[in-house]
């Protein structure tokens, strides 16, 4: 009997790529290294016009476009026992991403899907993308029961194959913290853009200027490449202008540096409250939630899938969207009741042990060693 682990592949964009999945594919495939002698290793995703940077984890790197990287990554990820693919609609290359099918349907050794995006009235591509991907998965995750929910009911894929693995997260509940602001902070970060609900936020800050100490409002991260591209600094030059008219503009602090992960998790520790005014209704999955959930934070959210599943156990506030008036009720009741806020960083801490990389990697370590040819290998 074959005693060893099995070897494990991770298909994603990859750092040095700033983006949310290749963050997610470097943080999966070093919180699954101990689950083998060399944990899995990467099939890197690049844009067509990205530049390939060497990197000993990644064993091949797929190219958008590229016919010969994509033999090349095929060839690769069959000599693994199981292939864990991200799936994105917009990192494959092709119609919606169909360019994903190919290598998938080249594979042959089990695949994982993990579908990070879950729309909730896919084109009949879209659909279509997604049912292929489930029809040649042994598994398909999915990080909410909000998206799993989704899933089953725009899609005709098997419920039987689908599973929910959240998010995870680095824990970040201790350590030196950095403020940009004198206290009480409250933070919103992430790239800017039209539909992130910003311009509610600097109106609240406006209702809660009685507030002795008033709370400051920082907005973190830098406007997103396709918004400049389009428009250029317009919509953060607009957020500038309305906390101005708002009689805010001094508590309300815009920082579009460049922060590593590290300076992040600092600037995270150091604030009381995490906003997340998101226009949209349909997020099914929010990474910033499940940071600010790993660092113990007390969060007020737009009504959105994902935190309306979490505040059901008591994990954070939601309120309704596009309504600045509840979003600063909200957040008073965070920043004079002790009682409340305190209930709620117990509520966070106590869910970021579900979402931390060590035991969401068990959980993909157990769906993997659960998938008949990998067991019976085993």
């Amino acid at each position: 009997m074959n005693l060893a682990p099995p070897s494990v592949a991770v298909v994603g964009t990859y750092p040095p790529t700033r983006c949310g999945i290749a963050t997610f594919t470097w943080s999966l495939s070093e919180a699954m290294r101990p689950y083998g002698p060399y944990g899995p290793n990467v099939i890197r995703v690049l844009g067509a016009d990205e530049m390939a940077s060497p990197n000993p984890r990644v064993v091949a790197n797929w190219r958008q476009g590229d016919s010969r990287s994509l033999f090349e990554s095929v060839a690769a990820a069959n000599c693994f026992d199981v292939v864990v693919v991200q799936h994105e609609f917009g990192i494959y290359g092709g119609r919606d991403g169909d360019s994903v099918l190919p290598f998938v349907e080249a594979c042959e050794v089990p695949l994982v899907t993990v579908l990070h995006t879950v729309v909730p009235t896919p084109s009949p591509s879209q659909r279509e993308i997604v049912e292929r991907l489930a029809r040649r998965s042994a598994a398909v995750v999915v990080q909410t029961m909000a998206a799993r929910d989704r899933l089953l009911s725009t899609t005709n894929v098997d419920s039987n194959v689908v599973i929910v693995i959240p998010h995870g997260a680095e824990l970040n509940l201790h350590g030196p913290s950095e403020q940009l602001a004198p206290a009480p902070q409250v933070l919103t970060w992430g790239l800017l853009g039209p539909g992130k609900g910003l311009e509610h936020g600097i109106d609240a800050m406006a209702l809660l200027g009685d507030l002795v100490p008033a709370p400051t409002y920082v907005i973190l991260g830098r406007t997103h490449p396709k918004v400049v591209e389009r428009e250029g600094e317009a919509y953060r030059n607009s957020l500038i202008l309305r906390a101005q008219r708002a009689g805010v503009s001094h508590r309300v602090v815009f920082d579009d540096s460049y922060r590593d992960f590290s300076e992040l998790r600092r600037l995270t520790r150091g604030v009381d409250v995490v906003l997340l005014p998101y226009d949209s209704r349909d997020q099914v999955t929010s990474g910033v939630l499940v940071e600010a959930i790993a660092a113990g934070k007390p969060t007020v959210s737009t009504a959105f899938p994902h935190a309306v599943e979490l505040s059901s156990r008591g994990v954070g506030l939601t309120v309704e969207h596009g309504n600045p008036e509840a979003m600063a009720a909200a957040i008073r009741h965070i920043l004079t009741k002790p009682s409340m806020a305190a209930e709620l960083r117990q509520a966070a801490e106590q869910e970021s042990q579900s979402v931390a990389w060590p035991a969401v990697a068990a959980r993909y370590h157990e769906l993997i060693g659960r998938m008949p040819s990998v067991s019976a290998a085993s």
